[in-house]
C-alpha cells in the first residue's frame, strides 16, 4: 500500500470511529441508520489492487543463475552492406511496364505452363495472352462491375484473389490485372469448409485490410461450400463479400481508347502478402510499388537471371520466394516459368525433376521436402539430366535440416549431373522479404564452409563451435549474402533492438528498399517491426534509418556469409533459455520415426503452465504402428531431446494420422493445433506427460516446526493480548420450570418428560389421532400415515414381541434393518419400550448384495446385536444363497420378521433409571471409509429435540418435508425423533423413489405448501441435473415453490456452495426465494451443530484466499480475486451449543478468523465411540477434552473438522452481533503434500472445471503421489485429452503435480447416502486394480 493511500484510509477510519462514538446507541435513531454507522465502523478492506498482484514472488522457486553459462565474449557486430545494386539501362520503370513491353514485343513467347495432376503439361500462357487478358481485367474491374453510374471499385482498394494452387494462369491473370487497375491483391487460400484451420484469422486479415470483394475461378466458386439456398457460406469470422468470376468469358475487351494507366514505381501499395504469426494471427504484410520493383531487380541481379529462361517453381505461387521469383521477377526478365502444384508432387515426387530434364531448366524453386521426395523415389527414374541447373534454389534452407536434404539430394543426384555449386539456400521473411541468398557458385570452387555449433550455446544465445559431444551439435550452412542494396544487423530479439555481439545469436534487421512497408491497417504493430533503429551497447540509437525486423535469428559469420538457427516464432524460451521449435522437431525426426509417425507430422509449440513455458510435442501416429512401438518410440524421444538440447519435455502426444489441423498446402498448423490442446479437442491416442522432470520452479515444500507447549503456547496459539477468541455460541436452551405456564401453552412438560417414551405415550393419550408421519411413493401418493396412537400400539406390538423372546434382555443391542419408511421408526420406539438399544443399519441393496451386504455384517458383528428386526422380503434376503455366497448366513442373530406380529401388549413399558443411559447408537461409515458408532444417551435425544424445536419453530399445527436417509445423524434424527417431541407433521419422501420420480420431492413441497424442508446433496445435485431444464414444463404442471421458506441441507461437510446456488437460480422461475436454501452441519460427536432455523440473519459468504488455507491460515480476499475461494456460513449455531476454534497441535485457542479445529460442548453431544475394543484414550482425547490455557475446566468434544469463526456485521435474535462458523473440510481427509495441507474438494473442484467430459473427479494419494480420478461422461476418445488438461489445472492452481491421473466411467467413484465420495474405498479399488480404467497415465 503506498503511503498516502495507508494515511487516507486512517483518516477516514479516525473520523468514522468518532462519528459512531458520537450516537448513543439508546437514542431514537433508526436501525437502519445505526446499521449503516456499523458498516462504516469496519475496518477498511486492502484496496484491491494488492489481490490481483501476482504474487509469483512467493510462490515460484527461483532456479539460481549457473556460473558456467556461456555469455557472449565479442565485439560489437558492425552492420553487413550488400553489394550495390546495379542500375541496368533495360530495366523498366515499374513492374506492369515490363509487361507492357513483353507482351507487345514478345507476344509469342511462353510465360507460364500449368500441369494437370498427372505431371503432364495443361495450357501454356503467352505473354501476349497474360497482357491481354489482364488488360481485360483490370478494364471490367474498374468500369463493370457496378451499374452504369457507380464504380464499385477505385484504385487502392483491396481485393481478395481466391484461386487453388492447381490454377497459377487464372492467378497470374488476376494478380496483373489488379496491379494494372491499381486495385491492390491480398492472395489467400481456399476455403474448404467452414471450420478450416485458421479461418477466423483469415477473415481478421480481411477486414484489418478492408476488403469486400474477391475474384475467383469459376470451376473454385463452384466448388466453394454452399448453403442449401446455394449462397457461398459464411465463412467464420468473414466480412461479408461479393464474388467476382474472372473467366475469359465473363471479361468485357475494352474499347480501343481505353489504356491501363502505368505510373512509374512509387510508394503505394502493390499487393498484400498474409502471414500467420506464432498465436496464430495473420496480418497483411503491404508492399509497396517501388519495393515490389526493387526486390524484382535485387533478385535478378543476385541470381543473374537472363531474358528467356526457363524456370521450374514448385512452391505456392500466392506468397514468398514462390510469388516473387515464379510470378514477379520471371514476368520482369521474361522467362518461363513451369508451375509444378503441391497435388502433383504427392502424386509423382519426380515431376519437378522431370520437368527441370525436359525443358532443360536453368533454375529450380525447391524446399526441402521436394528434395527429400525426389530422392525417395529416384529409382524410378534412368534417363534425368539435372545438368541444365544452374541454381537450385532452396527456400526453406535456413531450416535445422536442410544441411542433411541438400547434402543426401546431391549425392544420389550427383550421378544425374547435378552440380556441387548450383545448390543455393536462401533465407526469406514476409516482413523484409528475401534477407540473403548463396550466389551460384564457380565450377570448381571450394564450397562454403559449415557451422558446427554447440547446442548448449545456442540455447543461451551464445555461438560456440562444438568440439565435445557430437549429438548436442548443430550444423547449419549459410544462406549466402546480403542482398544487393541491402544493410544488415543483428540485434538482441527481446526488449529495446541493441546491437549483438559478433558471438551473439540475435534478430536478424535489415534496411533496404526492397522490403514490407506495414502491416496493413495495424500501425500499432507495424512500429515494432517496420520502424526498428538498432542502438548500441550504451543504448543510444546508432543512425537515423529505420530497420525491418525479419523473424529469423541468426548470426554474421566469416566473410559476411550469414547463418540463420531459427525463426522468432518458433522460439521456445524454458526457464531462461532458448529453444528452437525445429530443431526440436529435427531431433524427433532423427529418432528412427519410420514405423511410429506418420509422414515425418510433427508439431512443436510451448504451453505456458505455472510462470514457465512448456513444451509439448504432437505428432501423428502411422495407422499400423503398434502400441509397443508408439511407447518405444516417446521415450526414445524424450530421452534424445533431454540429452541433446538439455530440457524436459512436458507433454508428447500422438494423434491418428491426418487428423492435425492442416494448412492449405498440407503443414501443420501450429497454432490450431496449440489450441486443439488447450481446449481439450486433440484426441490423442497416445500420452506421456512429464512434469516431475520439466518443472524446475515448484515452490519449496513448507517445513513445518515442532511444537511445544510452553509459556510461548499463548502465541502459538495465535492469541495475542486484546484479540477476541474464536468461539461461538447458540441461544439458550431455556428450562421452563412453571408447570401452569406449560399448561397454558398446551406443552407437554419436558421436565417430567426426559425420555421419549414418555412423550409418545402422553401423545397417544391426549391427542391420539393427531397424524404425525405421512410416507410418500414415488407416485406421490401417502401409502402409509401414522397417528400417535397407531405409532404407539404398533411400538408396542414390537416390544412384546422381543420381550416374549428368550436371549434378549434389556440393555441389548437391536439392529433395525428396514427401507426409509414408518416401519423404522415403529420399530425404533418398540426397541426403547422393550428397554433395548436400536441400531438403525441401511438394508443390503438386492440388486448388488456383494458390495452392501458386508457393511451390514459389519455393523451387527461390531455392535454384538442380540437380535435383527426387519420386514418378511428382507429376512429372504438374508437367509438367501446370493447372501451366502458374501457373507457366513448361519451366524445371524435372531432374526424377527414385523410384518405380521400378534396385536399383543407387553406386560410394561421400559422406563430407564436414569436419563445418562444410552438411548441408541449411531452408526455411520465416514468418507475415509471408516466405521463409526456413537452413543447417544436419552438426555442427548431430548436435548438434540427441544434445540431443533426452539431453531425451526416446530409445533402440532407444522408440516415438513423431509427427503433424506433416515439411518444416521441428522437424517435419522428429524425422520424418527423430532415429530414425536414436538408434534409437528413429518412428510417422508425416501430419496431413492426420486431415482424413478424426479420431480417428486419438489411437487411435494408444492402440493402441500410446505414451508420447511430437509434433504441432502445428493437430493439436490438430481434435482439440479435431471430437472435444471424442465422449469418451464414444471411451472406449466403447476408447481409453485413460492410457499418454502427454509430448504435446509443436511451434511457432514463444507457447505457445497456452487450447487446450492445454481439450485436456487434454477429454481427461482418457480416461485423458490433466494434466500430460502441453507445448510447444516453435524460430526459424530455431535449430530447437530448447525441449522439454518427460521431466525437468525441469513447465511454469510467469504471469499479465502486458497493460498493461506494451505499454510493453515485464513486470509480473506474480495470477491473474484485470484486463488480465491468461497466459503457459506454452516448455518445458524443451534440453541444450547458453544464451538471454539482450537489449535490441533497445541489445543490452545484461537483468535477470530484464525483456522483451527472446532471443538463442541453441548447437552446433545455423543456420550462417546461404541467400539468393541474399549479404546478409553479415543474416548476422552475425543469426547471430554480441555484446552490446554484459557478456560481448562470446560469439556469439548473435538468435531475433527477445521473450520474457523467471523464476527458478521449483521445482528443475531439477541441483538448480538452474530457469529458466523465456516467450515472448511475434515481434517482426516485432507492430503499433506509438500508440507502443505490441501482438501481434496477443492483440487476436485478444478479438475471438474478443467474439461467439459470430466463428470465427478476425486483426488487421494498413493506414496507420496497425487492420484486424479476423472469420470468421463463424453466420448472414449476425450479420454486422453483430459490428462494435459488436468495435470494442468492442477499445477496452474495448486501447485502440485499430479502423479496419475486415472480416467473412469461414470458411476465409478463410490458416494455413499449422504452425497459423499468415498475417496477411501476408491483409492483401495485403485491399488487392488479393480477399477477397470478407460486410460491410467503415470505421470513421469
Amino acid at each position: 500500500m503506498s503511503r498516502g493511500q495507508s494515511r487516507s484510509s486512517m483518516m477516514e477510519t479516525a473520523d468514522v470511529r468518532r462519528v459512531g462514538r458520537g450516537v448513543p446507541v439508546s437514542s431514537r435513531v433508526s436501525t437502519k441508520i445505526q446499521q449503516l454507522l456499523n458498516t462504516l465502523k469496519r475496518p477498511k478492506r486492502p484496496p484491491l489492487s494488492e489481490f490481483f498482484m501476482d504474487d509469483q514472488e512467493e510462490i515460484v522457486e527461483v532456479p539460481q543463475a549457473d556460473p558456467n553459462t556461456p555469455r557472449p565474449e565479442g565485439r560489437q557486430i558492425i552492420p553487413v552492406k550488400g553489394e550495390p545494386l546495379g542500375v541496368v539501362s533495360n530495366w523498366p520503370p515499374a513492374l506492369q511496364a515490363a509487361l507492357t513491353r513483353w507482351g507487345a514485343t514478345q507476344g509469342k513467347s511462353p510465360a507460364l505452363t500449368a500441369l494437370d495432376i498427372t505431371g503432364k503439361p495443361l495450357y501454356t500462357l503467352t505473354y501476349g495472352k497474360l497482357w491481354s487478358r489482364s488488360v481485360k481485367l483490370a478494364y471490367t474491374l474498374l468500369n463493370k462491375l457496378g451499374t452504369k453510374n457507380e464504380q464499385i471499385l477505385k484504385p487502392g482498394d483491396r481485393v481478395a484473389l481466391v484461386y487453388p494452387n492447381s490454377d497459377p494462369g487464372m492467378f497470374w491473370v488476376a494478380f496483373y490485372g489488379c496491379l494494372l487497375a491499381e486495385v491492390i491483391p491480398v492472395p489467400i487460400e481456399v476455403p474448404l469448409s467452414r471450420k478450416d484451420a485458421g479461418s477466423s484469422q483469415v477473415g481478421f486479415l480481411l477486414g484489418s485490410c478492408g476488403v469486400g470483394l474477391a475474384l475467383t475461378s469459376e470451376i473454385c466458386l463452384k466448388g466453394l461450400p454452399k448453403t442449401p439456398t446455394g449462397e457461398i457460406l459464411q465463412f467464420k469470422g468473414w466480412p461479408r463479400l461479393k464474388w467476382v468470376v474472372t473467366d475469359s468469358k465473363y471479361l468485357t475487351k475494352p474499347s480501343k481508347d481505353w489504356q491501363p494507366h502505368i505510373p512509374t514505381a512509387n510508394t503505394d501499395t502493390a499487393y498484400i502478402e498474409y502471414k500467420a504469426s506464432k498465436e496464430g494471427t495473420v496480418m497483411g504484410v503491404a508492399v509497396s510499388k517501388v519495393a515490389m520493383l526493387t526486390h524484382c531487380q535485387a533478385l535478378t541481379q543476385a541470381c543473374n537471371y537472363c531474358e528467356g529462361e526457363t524456370l521450374v517453381n514448385v512452391l505456392d505461387f500466392k506468397k514468398d520466394m514462390g510469388l516473387w521469383h515464379g510470378v514477379l521477377t520471371s514476368v520482369m526478365n521474361r522467362i518461363h516459368t513451369i508451375s509444378v502444384p503441391y497435388a502433383v508432387m504427392k502424386a509423382c515426387p519426380l515431376s519437378w525433376v522431370q520437368r527441370v530434364h525436359i525443358h532443360k531448366a536453368r533454375v529450380a524453386l525447391v524446399k526441402c521436402r521436394d528434395l527429400h521426395w525426389a530422392m525417395m523415389a529416384h529409382r524410378d527414374q534412368r534417363d534425368t539430366s539435372l545438368a541444365s541447373l544452374r541454381m537450385l534454389i532452396v527456400a526453406d534452407g535456413a531450416n535445422p535440416w536442410s544441411v542433411s536434404s541438400c547434402d543426401a539430394f546431391l549425392n544420389v543426384f550427383q550421378a544425374y549431373g547435378l552440380k556441387p555449386e548450383v545448390i543455393c539456400p536462401c533465407a526469406t521473411s514476409p516482413e523484409a522479404m528475401t534477407v540473403a541468398i548463396r550466389r551460384p557458385g564457380v565450377p570448381g570452387a571450394p564450397l562454403p564452409a559449415r557451422a558446427i555449433l554447440s547446442m548448449t550455446g545456442l540455447s543461451h544465445g551464445v555461438i560456440r563451435v562444438n568440439t565435445e559431444d557430437k549429438n548436442s551439435a548443430l550444423t547449419v550452412q549459410d544462406v549466402g549474402h546480403v542482398m544487393p542494396g541491402a544493410l544488415m544487423c543483428i540485434v538482441k530479439p527481446d526488449g529495446p533492438p541493441m546491437l549483438c555481439k559478433t558471438d551473439e545469436i540475435g534478430e536478424i534487421v535489415v534496411n533496404s528498399r526492397a522490403g514490407g512497408t506495414m502491416y496493413y491497417g495495424l500501425s500499432g504493430v507495424t512500429k515494432n517491426t517496420f520502424e526498428v533503429i538498432p542502438v548500441n551497447a550504451s543504448g543510444a540509437p546508432i543512425g537515423e534509418i529505420p530497420f525491418v525486423r525479419s523473424g529469423l535469428l541468426g548470426f554474421v559469420g566469416p566473410g559476411s556469409l550469414i547463418f540463420v538457427v531459427g525463426k522468432n516464432e518458433g522460439l521456445l524460451m524454458v526457464s531462461g533459455r532458448r529453444h528452437n521449435a525445429d530443431d526440436l522437431v529435427a531431433t524427433a525426426l532423427a529418432v528412427e520415426p519410420v514405423k511410429t509417425v506418420y509422414r515425418g507430422r510433427i508439431a512443436v509449440f510451448s504451453v505456458t503452465v505455472f510462470y514457465d513455458e512448456r513444451i509439448v510435442i504432437v505428432a501423428e501416429q502411422r495407422p499400423d504402428a503398434s502400441e509397443e512401438d508408439s511407447f518405444q518410440w516417446m521415450s526414445r524421444v524424450l530421452q534424445a531431446i533431454d540429452s541433446i538440447h538439455q530440457v524436459g519435455l512436458y507433454c508428447l502426444a500422438l494423434v491418428p494420422a491426418n487428423t492435425l489441423p492442416k494448412t492449405p498446402l498440407g503443414g501443420i498448423h501450429i497454432s490450431d493445433t496449440k489450441q486443439l490442446f488447450l481446449e481439450g479437442a486433440l484426441h490423442p491416442c497416445n500420452i506421456l506427460m512429464c512434469p516431475h522432470t520439466c518443472v524446475t520452479n515448484m515452490p519449496k515444500p513448507r517445513q513445518k516446526q515442532p511444537v511445544g507447549v510452553g509459556p510461548a503456547s499463548i502465541m502459538v496459539g495465535n492469541l495475542v493480548a486484546g484479540k477476541r477468541i474464536a468461539q461461538a455460541a447458540g441461544r439458550d436452551l431455556g428450562l421452563i420450570e412453571d408447570q401452569d405456564l406449560v399448561r397454558k401453552l398446551c406443552m407437554w412438560p419436558t421436565m417430567m418428560h426426559q425420555f421419549l417414551t414418555e412423550a409418545l405415550q402422553w401423545r397417544a393419550q391426549t391427542d391420539p389421532d393427531h397424524t404425525l408421519y405421512v410416507l410418500l411413493n414415488a407416485k406421490g401418493v401417502a401409502v402409509c400415515t401414522a397417528t400417535c396412537v397407531q405409532l404407539h400400539k404398533r411400538a408396542e406390538k414390537i416390544a412384546a414381541a422381543l420381550m416374549e423372546r428368550s436371549g434378549i434382555n434389556i440393555g441389548e443391542n437391536v439392529v433395525l434393518l428396514y427401507p426409509p419408511g414408518i416401519d423404522l421408526i415403529a420399530a425404533f420406539y418398540g426397541c426403547l419400550y422393550a428397554g433395548c438399544i436400536p441400531v438403525t443399519v441401511r438394508p443390503p441393496h438386492p440388486q448388488n448384495l456383494s458390495a452392501t451386504l458386508p457393511t451390514v455384517r459389519m455393523i451387527i458383528d461390531v455392535s454384538k446385536a442380540a437380535c435383527i428386526l426387519t420386514t418378511q422380503v428382507l429376512t429372504k434376503i438374508l437367509r438367501s444363497k446370493e447372501a451366502a455366497a458374501t457373507v457366513n448366513i448361519k451366524t445371524w442373530p435372531i432374526i424377527i420378521d414385523t410384518d405380521d406380529l400378534p396385536r399383543k401388549r407387553p406386560p410394561t413399558i421400559y422406563k430407564p433409571p436414569n436419563a445418562e443411559m444410552i438411548a441408541y447408537l449411531d452408526f455411520s461409515v465416514s468418507t475415509t471409509g471408516m466405521l463409526t458408532g456413537v452413543k447417544i444417551s436419552h438426555a442427548a435425544v431430548s436435548a438434540l429435540c427441544r434445540s431443533i424445536k426452539l431453531q425451526c419453530e416446530l409445533y402440532s399445527s407444522r408440516q415438513i418435508a423431509i427427503c433424506l436417509d433416515p439411518y444416521c445423524g441428522l437424517g435419522f434424527v428429524l425422520w424418527c425423533l423430532a415429530s414425536v417431541y414436538s408434534g409437528h407433521q413429518s412428510i417422508l419422501i425416501p430419496p431413492m423413489e426420486l431415482e424413478s420420480s424426479l420431480t417428486l420431492w419438489l411437487g411435494t413441497l408444492s402440493q402441500y405448501r410446505i414451508r420447511d424442508t430437509f434433504c441432502s446433496y445428493s437430493v439436490m445435485e438430481l434435482c439440479t441435473k435431471g430437472l435444471g431444464g424442465q422449469t418451464e414444463m414444471l411451472k406449466a404442471r403447476g408447481v409453485n415453490l413460492s410457499c418454502v421458506r427454509s430448504c435446509v441441507v443436511i451434511a457432514e461437510e463444507r457447505p457445497r456452495l456452487a450447487l446450492t446456488h445454481s439450485f436456487s437460480k434454477l429454481f427461482k422461475d418457480l416461485g423458490l426465494s433466494m434466500r430460502a436454501v441453507s445448510t447444516a452441519f453435524g460430526s459424530r460427536v455431535n449430530l447437530a451443530i448447525c441449522l439454518q432455523g427460521t431466525t437468525g440473519p441469513d447465511p454469510s459468504t467469504v471469499y479465502v484466499d486458497m493460498k493461506s488455507l494451505r499454510h493453515d491460515r485464513v486470509r480473506l480476499v474480495e470477491r473474484g480475486a485470484p486463488q480465491s475461494l468461497p466459503l457459506m456460513e454452516s448455518g445458524t449455531i443451534l440453541p444450547g451449543v458453544r464451538v471454539i476454534i482450537v489449535n490441533p497441535e497445541t489445543r490452545g485457542p484461537l483468535g477470530d478468523s484464525h483456522l483451527g479445529e472446532i471443538w463442541v460442548n453441548s447437552p446433545h453431544n455423543a456420550t462417546g465411540y461404541y467400539t468393541i475394543y474399549g479404546e478409553e484414550n479415543l474416548q476422552a482425547d475425543h469426547f471430554n477434552t480441555k484446552l490446554s490455557f484459557g478456560d481448562p475446566q470446560t469439556l469439548w468434544a473435538r468435531t475433527g473438522y477445521l473450520g474457523f469463526v467471523k464476527r458478521t456485521e449483521l445482528t443475531d435474535s439477541s441483538g448480538d452481533r452474530h457469529d458466523a462458523l465456516f467450515v472448511v473440510g475434515s481434517l482426516d481427509e485432507t492430503l499433506e503434500l509438500r508440507g502443505l495441507r490441501y482438501h481434496p474438494i477443492d483440487i476436485e473442484t478444478s479438475v471438474s472445471r478443467a474439461h467439459r467430459s470430466i463428470g465427478e473427479s476425486a483426488v487421494f494419494t498413493w506414496t507420496n503421489l497425487l492420484v486424479v480420478v476423472a469420470e468421463l461422461c463424453g466420448s472414449e476418445q476425450d479420454a486422453l485429452d483430459l490428462v494435459p488438461l488436468v495435470t494442468n489445472v492442477v499445477l496452474e492452481e495448486h501447485h502440485l503435480i499430479v502423479g496419475v491421473v486415472v480416467i473412469v466411467d461414470p458411476g465409478v467413484i463410490p458416494i455413499n447416502s449422504r452425497g459423499e465420495k468415498q475417496r477411501m474405498h476408491l483409492r483401495d479399488s485403485f491399488l487392488a486394480d479393480q477399477l477397470d480404467p478407460i486410460y491410467v497415465a503415470y505421470n513421469m
